[in-house]
């Protein structure tokens, strides 16, 4: 037998209605923001990766599934959107669309990781981008729709961390007070951290070894360097979502893990996966398009992992009623009345109606017996004198009540 990769999960057809739900949400709330889908390759040169998410990140060092094609060209699995959309829309060019561009995307994503519960290393993520404006608006916006997401499919237990990390140029200052701060603690942290060091040390503050989180608590603060132009706009992000009924709290801990950010970033806590509580992240990254070759464009979005996603709503039972389930059953007794229930069911589908019959040539009572695991709100008993009749008795599965409905007006009634 061949197994499943492993940090690789199947979607079993008992389970699709979840996916569903969620990603039903996330298209509607998106497209009340303005938002429209965008979908990009699964793959891409390798290049766009190492120059937009960064060299010194750990999906880059540690994580990409990267291959060299039959050309010799070295490819590599999309190991988050972002880059991606910025490559499409320096290639199509976008910039010359109605601006700002506002797209989202729901994608599989690959990472190779430790597998853990809510992160495998096939994912998949609900993502926003916002292209062409550097206003706080277009920030507070962004944030907006995924807490409005968030909320839509039953969270409530969040907690939004936002921070700002600045410009190049007043983060330059704050990395050069940082490396005082940490240098003469830099022999006893993890190796990763002592690479980073030099290369990006901002990325030392995202390390989750304990030995390195002891040396950075009292770090300095990124916001106590914010040049005026950085520390304006993050104060107006702050007022815009105060003003918005959003609350929020300033931690200067965050940094998200990916090199293109720029000013503003957020995170969406939930306190119902205990350590592992980040549900959603995301924020400002106004140099990733000229990063990977266009002009210079602002853009803010974020990224949501949906099968983290799912796990919370599981654990906090907002799933339970959500099933997707059959409209109607019908059940034939006889072969007559079999080809009859065929081509019943066949109008009935045409018409909208999620209907069933036996394909299984079973008996009564296992139809029956089907149609009540199978999830059919009615069943539709159809014999010789149905047939003659042109009527039926509709039977509620969950209450067991009855009513006679004719046949021709079953999806009427049903609708």
């Amino acid at each position: 037998m061949i197994n499943i990769p492993k940090g690789t999960k199947d979607m079993l057809p008992s389970e699709a209605y979840k996916w569903h739900y969620v990603e039903d949400v996330a298209r509607e709330i998106a497209a009340r923001f303005g938002f429209k889908e965008i979908r990009t390759p699964m793959f891409e040169h390798t290049e766009l990766f190492l120059r937009g998410v960064g060299e010194t990140t750990d999906i880059v060092n540690k994580e990409m599934y990267t291959f060299d094609d039959k050309g010799g060209r070295s490819m590599t699995l999309r190991p988050e959107g972002t880059a991606g959309v910025a490559r499409c829309f320096i290639e199509n060019a976008l910039a010359q669309g109605v601006m700002p561009m506002k797209a989202y995307y729901i994608a599989s994503v690959f990472r190779y990781e430790k597998p853990q519960n809510g992160r495998l290393r096939e994912h998949h993520q609900f993502g926003v981008e916002c292209y062409g404006s550097d206003s706080p608006a277009a920030d507070a916006e962004v944030i907006s729709l995924a807490s409005t997401f968030l909320r839509s499919v039953g969270l409530e237990s969040l907690e939004l961390n936002i921070n700002s990390i600045g410009c190049p140029q007043c983060r330059a200052k704050y990395n050069a007070a940082l490396k005082a701060y940490i240098g003469a603690n830099l022999q006893g942290m993890c190796g990763q951290c002592q690479a980073r060091f030099e290369k990006n040390p901002l990325r030392i503050l995202d390390c989750k070894e304990e030995k390195c989180k002891l040396v950075t608590a009292n770090a300095p603060k990124i916001t106590e360097f914010l040049c005026d132009d950085c520390k304006s706009h993050f104060e107006k992000v702050q007022n815009l979502l105060s003003k918005q009924g959003i609350a929020f709290k300033v931690n200067p801990s965050i940094v998200r893990g990916l090199d293109y950010y720029t000013r503003t970033v957020f995170e969406f806590v939930s306190t119902d996966i205990g350590a592992q509580g980040t549900v959603c992240g995301g924020g400002r990254y106004n140099n990733l398009v000229e990063e990977v070759g266009g002009k210079p464009t602002p853009a803010v979005g974020f990224g949501l992992g949906l099968e983290r996603l799912l796990l919370v709503l599981e654990n906090t039972g907002k799933l339970g009623a959500v099933k997707e389930r059959t409209d109607v059953y019908i059940l034939p007794i006889g072969e007559n009345a079999g080809d009859y229930a065929r081509k019943l069911v066949s109008e009935l589908r045409n018409k909208g109606v999620r209907a069933e019959t036996d394909i299984m040539d079973r008996g009564v009572k296992a139809q029956m017996k089907y149609a009540d695991k199978s999830g059919a709100a009615y069943v539709a008993v159809i014999g010789d004198d149905e047939i003659t009749s042109g009527t039926v008795r509709l039977k509620n599965m969950e209450d067991g009540t009855e009513r006679e409905c004719s046949v021709d007006r079953i999806a009427e009634a049903l609708l």
